[in-house]
């Protein structure tokens, strides 16, 4: 557009009337938003049409703000401003901007127009789409000497340049809105898919890890979250409350699901043979090692690798345990070189790991790098109303593994059961359902009798007929008071290994005893239940 209101292409000189212009044109098609639409709309009005000043502001999508590409922003019901005005009107605006500087109260407005000469025009436009919509767009603010703007703005040239300029606006903001409404669409069923799939996992974990409760509920739609990431998992919780399960869980419905699952039990191997069993050894790095031996890391490679009772595992062994789960790397014992291994590793410990790290038994850096998604399972007692159909789950398992036929639950022992402790949770409620089984003939319900009797053991003479409880009167005929200790802790140790099924874990907690301190006296007593 040249300054006698003719729209033509820069240094274009071979081209007729009808075609002047057309490069500025496609520049304006070309534009991929909106704001370099206005940015290429002010800079052919400003550089090729050689307007000293000009400004445009779009109107945002609330309706509520006008806002130029430098975040700066203008209420549209503040009509002190003119260009909030002149969108209210519905009409262009034009005055002196010496008429504007004293009429126009608005400071935004004086600071914008302050360094403009008082002899020149100010005309504002609002822009508006030029369709059958007719939405509101922005304004255009133009200002200059009244000789160059009126011509302009009175030229066909100029009305072709605004309703091109409009309706590409227009287009743009249009598919915009229509991508952003596709994009929450697809959003929204990406969601939805999503949920389904997380609802199908968790409903897969229900197969082994049962119960409807809010707690178990929960328990595994965290599981499936966890299982969705790479994060190392630990598993907090007591004795008995599924955290072997759980890690099997895990890894059944994460992306390593192929791969291997291998587990270990930190406090059943002996320190002297677990970092063995981890890392692995070459032939001849100790005595009796024949050939090599590839430990559980190397095993696990590609899929998990579950450590239950992590907390008694040696302070030396977690040192190398923490530069594997950093590195990715490990030196099986007598090797010269590194492996590589690729494995998510899922932890767990009944133990409160804070306590074991103030004394100095735990390292905090393991903790902190086991611990990035952690897991808290519920004990049995916060869940109490799984226990129907955990065990009638127990007592299907027990019918199909002994080979009975099919054992009832009477509503007196279910009741029975869901008055019970239990500090052995649900390893405990398995126990005891295994018991009531087996003294339950075929076809026939279990009534409270076939249950073995609840509660911890008394201790000595505080009632009669406690479990271990002294004769009466033995105080009298005891003549080898050492002898007589240990005949009462071997009859006590034995009752106890017989009411959880010989499952030395569950008795050694029972007694507040460590698992290996009930192991050596075992061996010390000479009791050969497992």
């Amino acid at each position: 557009m040249s300054r006698d209101g003719v729209l033509h292409g820069g240094g274009a000189t071979a081209a007729g009337p009808a075609l002047a212009g057309m490069g500025e044109a496609l520049r304006l098609v070309e534009s991929a938003t909106p704001a370099e639409l206005r940015r290429r709309g002010v800079a052919l009005l400003g550089d090729a049409q050689g307007l000293p000043w000009v400004r445009c502001l779009a109107l945002d999508a609330s309706g509520r703000w006008l806002g130029d590409d430098d975040r700066s922003r203008l209420a549209c019901d503040d009509f002190r401003h003119p260009y909030a005005h002149a969108i209210r009107r519905g009409e262009r605006l034009a005055l002196g901007l010496g008429e504007a500087r004293s009429r126009l109260d608005h400071e935004a407005f004086q600071e914008t127009v302050a360094g403009l000469p008082a002899a020149w025009r100010l005309v504002v436009q609002p822009l508006r789409a030029r369709d059958g919509q007719r939405e509101w767009l922005g304004v255009l603010a133009l200002a200059g000497p009244a000789d160059e703007l009126e011509p302009l703005l009175a030229s066909a040239d100029f009305q072709a340049f605004e309703t091109l300029w409009c309706h590409l606006w227009a287009w743009q903001v249009r598919q915009h809105d229509e991508r952003q409404h596709q994009a929450l669409l697809r959003d929204s069923l990406a969601k939805l898919n999503d949920g389904a799939r997380r609802r199908g996992l968790s409903e897969r974990l229900g197969r082994d890890i049962r119960g409807g409760s809010p707690a178990i509920r929960a328990l595994r739609d965290q599981l499936v979250r966890a299982a969705e990431t790479h994060l190392a998992v630990l598993l907090q919780g007591e004795t008995g409350t599924g955290k072997d399960l759980v890690a099997r869980g895990i890894h059944e419905v994460s992306s390593r699901a192929e791969g291997p699952f291998m587990a270990i039990n930190c406090a059943a191997i002996p320190e002297s043979l677990l970092e063995s069993e981890l890392f692995g050894h070459a032939r001849g790095a100790f005595s009796g090692a024949d050939r090599a031996r590839e430990g559980l890391l190397g095993q696990a490679d590609g899929g998990t690798l579950f450590l239950d009772e992590i907390g008694d595992m040696p302070l030396a062994l977690q040192a190398k345990l923490l530069r594997v789960l950093e590195s990715g790397r490990y030196r099986p014992l007598g090797a010269s070189e590194e492996r590589r291994v690729d494995l998510r590793l899922v932890a767990a410990t009944h133990q409160p790991l804070h306590r074991r790290i103030r004394e100095g038994a735990f390292r905090a850096d393991l903790y902190y790098r086991l611990g990035q998604f952690p897991l808290a399972l519920p004990a049995l007692r916060e869940r109490r109303e799984d226990i129907p159909e955990l065990a009638l789950a127990f007592i299907a398992d027990f019918c199909r593994r002994e080979g009975r036929e099919d054992i009832g639950l009477g509503r007196a022992a279910l009741r029975a059961l869901g008055e019970r402790d239990y500090p052995g949770n649900v390893r405990e409620l398995k126990n005891l359902i295994d018991y009531a089984c087996a003294m339950t003939r075929d076809g026939e319900d279990i009534v409270p009798e076939a249950l073995p009797p609840a509660g911890l053991p008394r201790e000595p003479g505080e009632a009669a007929g406690a479990e271990a409880a002294p004769p009466r009167g033995a105080s009298e005929e005891v003549a080898d008071l050492r002898r007589a200790l240990r005949d009462y802790e071997a009859t006590l140790i034995r009752q106890r290994l017989d009411r959880f099924d010989g499952n030395r874990s569950l008795a050694a907690e029972s007694l507040g005893l460590p698992k290996r301190t009930l192991a050596h006296k075992c061996r010390q007593l000479q009791l050969d239940t497992p």
